[in-house]
Parts: structure tokens; sequence; C-alpha cells
């Protein structure tokens, strides 16, 4: 493969990764108020082709956090125990939104490297046309 077909594999890789942790990201905010809900998280795992060195990513499994669900009082809801306590989600949504941020990011930079590569392969074709 040549240099430019890998560095588009690599950047369609990096797209293709970012677009699962944003799709986790928008299911963590959709259900910042519903009770019990763990945050999920995904990790890049770097995928390394027996004779390819493109830095290809690819998303690992999908991780609930462990951080401790938080008591909320309200003697009202239909979950609450005795007390009046039941436990809500771990979702803060300034960090869903500052991940969410960080993914855009990260895919248009990968997005303008394919389209960089992309180019390039188009502008080697027409010289080697003429």
């Amino acid at each position: 493969m040549s240099d430019l077909s890998s560095t588009m594999a690599a950047s369609a890789s990096g797209m293709a990764a970012q677009a699962a942790r944003l799709r986790l990201v928008s299911e963590n905010i959709a259900n910042a108020d519903t009770p019990g809900f763990q945050r999920k998280t995904v990790a890049f795992e770097a995928v390394h082709a027996m004779f390819d060195n493109a830095g290809s990513v690819r998303t690992g499994r999908v991780e609930l956090s462990d951080a401790e669900l938080p008591e909320v009082f309200d003697p009202g809801h239909p979950l609450a125990d005795e007390n009046g306590y039941y436990q809500g989600s771990n979702v803060e949504l300034m960090v869903e939104i500052a991940d969410a941020r960080e993914a855009q990011r990260s895919y248009e930079a990968n997005l303008k490297m394919f389209d960089q590569s992309r180019q390039m392969n188009a502008s080697i074709l027409e010289l080697l046309r003429r």
C-alpha cells in the first residue's frame, strides 16, 4: 500500500473511532437525568497490520464509569426508597460537552488529513497521465 493510501486509511480509521466516541457522548448526555445510568467511555487501540505502518486505530470495549452514583433526595420519586433517596446518574454535562468538542475537533483534523491525501493522490495521477 502506498504511503498516501496508508495515510487515507489511518485518517478514515480515526474518523470512525471519533464517530463512535461522539455516539457514546451523545448517549451519555441523553441519559444524564436517567436514574441509575452510568457514564460510558471507550478507549482507542492501535491497529498493527503486518506490513502496514499507517497508525490506524479502532475502538476498544465500551466501559462503564466506576464513579459512585449520587444519592438524590426526592421522596415523591417512584424509585425512592423508604428514606426518600434514589440513585442518580454519574454523568457530568460539562465533561461530556468537553469530550464532544474534542471528538469533533479530532474528527475534523482526520477529515482534513484524508482530504489532503486524496488531493495529493489526484495530483500524482494527473502528473502520470501527462
